[in-house]
C-alpha cells in the first residue's frame, strides 16, 4: 500500500569517520557501505535518494521506512558499516547531523549540494566522475512523491 506523504519523512544526513580517518579512500570499504546500502534498501529500512562517500565522511538523502526512527536507520548504517569493517579502532565519530528536507526545492538543493561535494573537494571535475556518488553509479531510489516539484 503507498504511503501517504505525511507518514514519510526525508533527511539530508552526515556521518563522520572518527578522527576524521580517512576510511573511505580504501576502495575495499567505500564498495562495503554501498553493499550495506543496497541490502538494507532491500529489507525496506529505509530509501536512499542521493548520496556521496567521501574520504572521511558521508552525506544522504535518505527516507526512512515509516515504523524506523532516522536514527535507528542511521544505527542500521553506522552500526551494520562498523560490524563489517571489524575495525579494532572506532569507525565513526558519535552521531551525525541530520536536517529535515521540507519541499521541492529544498530536495533539489541537497541533491546538488551532495553531488558537488567531491568537485568542491578538489577530487574530480565533475559530479558524475566521482565513483562513490549517486550522480555516478547506485540505482537510487525515486524522488519521494510529497518532494516532486509541482506542476
Amino acid at each position: 500500500m503507498p504511503l501517504a506523504p505525511q507518514e514519510l519523512k526525508t533527511f539530508f544526513i552526515t556521518a563522520v569517520t572518527a578522527n576524521r580517518r580517512r576510511l573511505f579512500q580504501i576502495e575495499s570499504n567505500a564498495e562495503l557501505l554501498l553493499k550495506l546500502f543496497n541490502e538494507d534498501r532491500a529489507k525496506n529500512r529505509y530509501q536512499v535518494h542521493a548520496f556521496v562517500i567521501m574520504p572521511d565522511h558521508i552525506h544522504l538523502l535518505i527516507t526512512p521506512a515509516p515504523d524506523i526512527s532516522i536514527e535507528k536507520a542511521m544505527q542500521f548504517i553506522k552500526g551494520g558499516f562498523s560490524f563489517r569493517l571489524k575495525s579494532k579502532r572506532d569507525t565513526w565519530q558519535s552521531g551525525f547531523t541530520k536536517r529535515r528536507i521540507e519541499d521541492a526545492k529544498d530536495y533539489a538543493n541537497h541533491v546538488n549540494y551532495i553531488h558537488e561535494n567531491p568537485v568542491r573537494a578538489k577530487l574530480c571535475a565533475r559530479p558524475e566522475d566521482f565513483r562513490y556518488s549517486s550522480a555516478n553509479i547506485f540505482p537510487i531510489d525515486p524522488t519521494p512523491e510529497h518532494l516532486k516539484p509541482q506542476g
